[in-house]
């Protein structure tokens, strides 16, 4: 018999989104529950006296998470069946042969959770107290799922729930143990546990789970590294927020002529250095720099670099952020565009949810207008694939980029 589950009910004409299967409810829809149910805990929800959705509840402006539009148990064969259709996605696409984003949240239908693939590794990470409550319950239908594909699930959420913060011991290994890469004993440019070997499109990248940013590894940009190498043949390219030095490792295989990584943290320096000698040992046509991103374009000689991606860190997290953060944006690129030559390419990015492409791209036509640049758009892009967007869901949309043409 399926478990009962605490009901919350909407108020009057406030159901609408969940009829057009947007899966947040906010808190303000709410008239009442039946009982009051814990952080993390399914409730279903109903509107004028009929069920509309079941999903995770937590306290805050998005109170229910829809997992499903059924009246069904949230079991462990609920998660093995969501995560069976997300594998054949990536599989009917051509994705599950290197590093791959298995689960991506609201896009494959389980929001608040994301299940990235490095290997024989799988990297889980929460983003809702409901997903953290049932990690083992979740950790246990990835494995049936991937079957011998994977032989380690690492849990990785004290980043992206900050109460885990104070829980020292929460994020580790849930299946398995470290050493499930392409190569266990490479040690990794930290030389620690949790950091080995994956590839890419054909590169290797250290992955460093345990003390790298998101789940250790940028994988929503795979395309757009890929156009880059594209760009890349004889150019002087410079990586502005390497972190990994993805971009970096792209442009030299697609043969430029220098590549320049910065990053203001040295980590994030030491990391694409070791990218890079894994793939081009001994380059010349490398160097990086451990320097402020708005430091080094001050100082930056004009005409010293006619590729230049910018992909910064997210400058709104909140929507009381907005305005600044398109203010960032415009600085950013506006010190970028001054510098560069004529014929040159600018990659430039946001991963900021709340920034739309609209407004992002508001931002570079004001850089560009205080540059004094005309510019062109070539490209418009976005996450990779295997980050899929709920038609339904538009905030699934983060990664928002252009590359335009510099005259």
């Amino acid at each position: 018999m399926r478990k009962s589950y605490p009901r919350l009910y909407l108020k009057r004409g406030k159901e609408d989104s969940l009829l057009r299967w947007h899966p947040w409810v906010f808190s303000g829809a709410i008239h009442h529950c039946s009982e009051t149910p814990a952080d993390g805990e399914i409730v279903e929800v109903w509107g004028d006296a009929r069920f509309l959705a079941t999903g995770h509840f937590q306290r805050g402006s998005i109170m229910v998470r829809v997992l499903s539009w059924q009246q069904e148990p949230i079991d462990q064969a609920f998660y093995a069946k969501r995560i069976a259709e997300a594998l054949q996605m990536r599989r009917a696409i051509g994705l599950t042969n290197e590093a791959f984003r298995l689960v991506h949240g609201e896009g494959d239908y389980l929001p608040g959770l994301v299940v990235d693939v490095y290997g024989r590794t799988a990297v889980m990470q929460a983003h809702s107290v409901g997903m953290h409550l049932q990690r083992m319950l979740i950790a246990q239908a990835v494995k049936q799922v991937m079957g011998e594909a994977i032989d380690t699930i690492y849990y990785k959420s004290d980043t992206t729930l900050p109460f885990l913060a104070e829980q020292p011991g929460i994020s580790g290994y849930l299946i398995g143990e470290q050493g499930g890469l392409l190569s266990p004993q490479s040690g990794g440019a930290g030389g620690g546990q949790g950091d080995d070997v994956a590839c890419e499109g054909g590169l290797r990248f250290h992955i460093d789970w345990l003390r790298g940013q998101k789940t250790g590894f940028f994988l929503d940009q795979r395309d757009n590294r890929r156009l880059l190498e594209h760009y890349a043949p004889g150019r002087r390219v410079l990586n502005m927020f390497c972190y990994t030095g993805g971009f970096s490792c792209y442009a030299l295989r697609g043969g430029a002529q220098i590549v320049h990584s910065v990053d203001s943290s040295q980590k994030a320096i030491d990391l694409t250095l070791a990218n890079v000698a894994l793939n081009f040992p001994n380059d010349p046509r490398h160097t990086a720099f451990a320097e402020d991103a708005f430091r080094f374009l001050e100082r930056m000689e004009e005409g010293a670099y006619d590729l230049v991606v910018l992909d910064p860190p997210a400058f709104a997290k909140h929507r009381e952020a907005i305005h600044n953060a398109l203010k960032g944006y415009t600085r950013l690129n506006q010190k970028a565009l001054s510098k560069m030559p004529h014929g040159s390419l600018l990659f430039t990015f946001s991963c900021s949810q709340v920034i739309s492409k609209e407004a992002f791209r508001t931002a570079i036509f004001t850089a560009a207008a205080q540059a004094h640049r005309q510019v062109r758009i070539l490209h418009q892009l976005h996450q990779a694939p295997d980050h899929p967007i709920n038609i339904y869901h538009p905030e699934g949309e983060y990664l928002k980029g252009l590359v335009v043409y510099v005259e």
